[in-house]
């Protein structure tokens, strides 16, 4: 197959392209925009491939992206590119409905055009994947509010909720693409995963933000008491997922993908900090640089996601465990340092994003 995949240059969707390049004998063209989160360098070890083409190209572009499908002749699309920090989206929810809604509607009405246009086989063959969260679902009973939080997970079916202006986009985005299959016949595929971690990492969200900042000997800091839950899924296994999803899936259904991995933000935090200590011992403590900040503004209590249905119905499973898949990336980080500092230059200093 040939398979378009929006946003590629950014964490997700560099992970699903290396993965597409490494393991199968698939086509893959990047459309990313490159805004700050975008980086081509995290795609290097594929930028040699001749089955890799890039196109620097904002998804609300009609013109740019009728090109690209003419000239391409993509079989599925695996659309992936969004603005994704809860905290960025709070500071400027401008950008969110932008490229996350708009950005969506466009590449949409794209790709039904094109896809009518295919002769019968191709037709009946291509798929439109839409990579969605589990924050449009909102949030969960925790346990201290609940005597039985097993019972409570986020489902194929759970009503959606959004608390924030980035889950809001992303719900909206979905509900869109439901609705082009439902009335055009576009043929279309959602997964919602839950948190991802890993390499190549934009350093704005909790996991590179705590590795970093610790290995600098700066506060850590974390919302209110800590004690917030999300499901962690390694992103490589993320990847392999949604290449199950839109290779294997069927037509019209919705997977969530989670990594079987509910923790507390505090508990990250201590994880990443003892590790730390072992990997890049220091005199003092890195326990010692946590410090507690003003909660985020309606910030969700608990994601925890019920991935069976991917895994009955086509063989997923996340293959790392959180301890495995932690190590993994703080190593990396420590590895990586130089990659970090590059990313970050003259876009973001690790500033405190998200108060009113």
């Amino acid at each position: 197959m040939k398979l378009l995949v929006t946003g590629g240059a950014g964490f997700i969707g560099s992970a699903v392209i290396r993965y597409i390049i490494r393991n199968t004998w698939d086509s893959v063209v990047n459309v990313d925009k490159l805004t700050y989160a975008g980086n081509l360098e995290n795609l290097r070890e594929v930028d040699g491939s001749d089955r890799y083409a890039f196109e620097q190209l904002d998804i609300c572009n009609r013109p740019g992206l009728e090109r690209v499908f003419a000239e391409h002749q993509p079989d599925a699309i695996m659309h992936l590119a969004a603005e994704s920090h809860v905290d960025r989206s709070i500071d400027g929810p401008a950008a969110f409905i932008e490229t996350n809604i708009v950005g969506t509607y466009t590449l949409l009405e794209v790709a039904r055009c094109y896809w009518q246009g295919l002769d019968d086989t191709r037709k009946q063959a291509f798929r439109f994947h839409h990579i969605s969260t589990d924050e449009v679902y909102g949030d969960l009973l925790h346990p201290a509010e609940a005597d039985d939080v097993t019972q409570h997970l986020f489902t194929e079916t759970t009503a959606y909720a959004p608390s924030s202006p980035y889950s809001a986009s992303k719900a909206s985005s979905d509900h869109l693409v439901r609705a082009w299959m439902r009335t055009y016949g576009v043929p279309v595929l959602v997964t919602n995963c839950s948190n991802n971690y890993g390499p190549y990492h934009f350093p704005e969200k909790l996991v590179p933000l705590m590795i970093l900042n610790a290995i600098e000997g700066k506060p850590l800091p974390v919302y209110g008491n800590g004690d917030q839950i999300r499901d962690w899924l390694y992103v490589e296994d993320h990847a392999r997922a949604l290449y199950k999803v839109v290779t294997k899936g069927k037509v019209g259904e919705t997977y969530n993908i989670g990594g079987h991995n509910e923790k507390q933000n505090i508990e990250v935090v201590h994880t990443i900090c003892d590790i730390l200590q072992v990997l890049a011992p220091k005199d003092t403590c890195y326990r010692d640089l946590i410090t507690n900040v003003q909660d985020r503004p309606g910030h969700d209590r608990r994601y925890a996601i019920d991935a069976s249905k991917i895994q009955r119905e086509l063989g997923w499973h996340p293959e790392e465990t959180f301890e495995s898949g932690i190590r993994k990336t703080v190593q990396w980080y420590l590895d990586n340092l130089e990659w970090c500092r590059r990313v970050q230059d003259g876009t973001y200093q690790r500033e405190w994003l998200g108060q009113l």
